[in-house]
């Protein structure tokens, strides 16, 4: 499941975008980050500073005057090559508050519908001087190629069954604001793994932060070198997790837990015998629930398939964090955008000269 274009830093491997270069005594210096496109090649330590950095972006997003001057002057474009309602309009209403003008490009109404290839509707994107492109793409590995092809910092917003990094990082924000450290603690996550980016993306997000992290879905919806009931290896990019053999198994003692949408429209037919046997089986129900420990969150990445993953009684039950990730979403997405494109600052995601983002912008606010 790792693209295969994808460059992990701390590896000390070479992309064209991003090139690591040696000091006189040998050490590594870490290059600006221009583009957020995964998170398997970012440290703890940069998950960090963006979490951090989105905790004071929440409160600037929450005043009754929530303009800023931070990203004045800058060009934000999201391209979104799929529907989407929450990313959208999140890294649109982001973008706004801290200044930005941002334009929405959609596939339909761009010249992609006429026949223009993905490269040159990047190369005319380019050529209007744009700081940062928001994308979203049925197929995996769209914003490492778009990368390779424009000066502006690339946010991948989704792309194929590969990665959501913003969802990720609104997940982590949000159960860090209620469960603090994640150190031990057990993630459970049900439903549609193999179509799932933000199954594969929370994986490596979670496990990153030291939580354990347990997945529960059908036979047909896991890669096919996965087996259920075991542990996988490191050799398979998620060494530790733990593979249950049903959700009950799963949600027991969970910290977390979190419903995946099925992907129909990723999906071929015969993964599943119909909806209703897949909510008998695997859906989060309060029943399922009731296996976690009393304080558990429950979790939902949107839309919601209200009675097939998860029941309508849980889903705007107590326990559900469901609309606080929602908005969550725009903090994290403000953090992002700032780190990459404030002025006169570094595009580094990573710690240490850089002072937190959200301070910068809540002195010019």
């Amino acid at each position: 499941m790792t693209n295969p274009t994808t460059t992990v830093a701390t590896t000390g491997a070479k992309s064209e975008e991003e090139t690591t270069q040696l000091t006189p005594k040998g050490n590594v210096a870490s290059p600006p980050r221009q583009h957020l496109l995964d998170l398997d090649d970012l440290s703890i330590a940069e998950i960090t500073d963006l979490l951090d950095s989105a905790g004071g972006m929440l409160e600037i997003a929450g005043r009754d005057n929530r303009k800023t001057p931070a990203l004045r002057g800058k060009t934000i474009i999201t391209m979104f090559f799929e529907n989407s309602t929450r990313t959208r309009v999140s890294f649109e209403q982001a973008g706004k508050i801290l200044g930005a003008d941002v334009i929405n490009v959609t596939a339909s109404a761009s010249s992609v519908s006429k026949g223009e290839s993905l490269l040159n509707t990047v190369k005319t994107l380019q050529a209007m001087q744009i700081d940062a492109l928001v994308v979203r793409h049925p197929h995996s590995g769209a914003p490492y190629f778009i990368s390779n092809h424009t000066d502006a910092s690339v946010v991948n917003a989704g792309d194929g069954t590969h990665a959501h990094p913003t969802q990720s990082l609104l997940d982590l924000f949000t159960v860090r604001n209620h469960i603090g450290d994640l150190t031990g603690k057990k993630i459970a996550i049900v439903g549609d793994v193999l179509y799932s980016r933000v199954a594969r993306s929370n994986i490596i997000a979670f496990q990153k932060m030291g939580a354990e992290v347990t997945v529960s879905c059908p036979n047909t919806l896991i890669p096919d070198e996965w087996q259920l009931g075991s542990t996988l290896g490191s050799e398979t990019g998620f060494g530790g997790l733990k593979l249950a053999r049903n959700v009950d198994e799963a949600v027991d003692g969970a910290d977390v837990v979190m419903a995946l949408r099925i992907q129909q429209e990723r999906q071929e037919a015969g993964h599943l015998p119909s909806l209703r046997e897949y909510s008998e089986r695997w859906g989060i129900n309060a029943q399922r629930m009731a296996l976690a420990n009393d304080d558990a969150l429950l979790m939902h990445p949107g839309p919601m398939n209200e009675g097939v993953e998860i029941s309508s009684e849980v889903a705007h039950g107590a326990q559900s964090v469901v609309e606080e990730q929602v908005r969550n979403g725009v903090a994290v997405r403000m953090a992002v955008l700032y780190t990459l494109c404030a002025p006169g600052k570094s595009t580094r995601l990573a710690g240490g000269g850089d002072s937190n983002g959200s301070d910068e912008a809540q002195a010019q606010a």
